[in-house]
């Protein structure tokens, strides 16, 4: 049976509902999701390796956890159903961060990125999630412009130094030891 989703307009109000096929083939259509950014205690990032059998960005490195808000449910439930959903963790200890919305040739979403500290064990989803591993930030930053993750991820990676660590969202490329900024945020929130 599809899965159905509200359309929503920029501020996340509803404005009707379709199947995911619809919308996810038009880029008019927004829509809600969650992502949520799990750190370990090292500061370092949890990435999930996209399955193979996966529609978009197969088998490339994708955020934490990442899913579609369901009719009816708010953002905070969705993103916690989805982060058991996917790493088999139940948590009540997600902070959001912001909003945004992401486009690209198949689709629109109204983004709420929270994150959260965990250091495992996860029992996650293997028939959406090939692997998972956490990265070091600095290792991100270096591999950024290879083939290694979704553009999904790429832009959320971005936004994320640009809102959490006060880094231009144009900044991609020049020296810069993110790591111990990281760890160091984490220890004072």
């Amino acid at each position: 049976m599809e899965e159905f989703l509200e359309i929503v307009d920029g501020q996340g109000s509803v404005i009707s509902i379709a199947p995911r096929s619809v919308i996810h083939s038009n880029p008019s259509l927004l829509h809600r999701a969650v992502h949520i950014l799990v750190f370990n205690s090292k500061g370092e990032l949890l990435l999930q390796k996209r399955s193979h059998i996966k529609k978009i960005a197969p088998q490339k490195w994708d955020t934490s956890v990442g899913g579609h808000v369901m009719p009816g449910e708010d953002i905070l439930t969705a993103a916690k159903r989805e982060m058991l959903e996917e790493l088999g963790v139940v948590t009540n200890s997600l902070r959001f961060l912001y909003t945004y919305i992401y486009s690209d040739e198949y689709e629109s979403e109204l983004v709420y990125t929270y994150w959260t500290t965990h250091d495992g064990p996860f029992d996650f989803n293997r028939s959406e999630i090939e692997e998972i591993a956490f990265w070091k930030i600095e290792d991100i930053r270096n591999s950024i412009n290879f083939d290694f993750f979704s553009n999904n991820f790429k832009h959320e990676f971005f936004r994320y130094l640009s809102t959490c660590l006060n880094i231009p969202i144009w900044f991609r490329s020049s020296e810069f030891p993110m790591q111990p900024l990281i760890s160091d945020i984490l220890k004072n929130l």
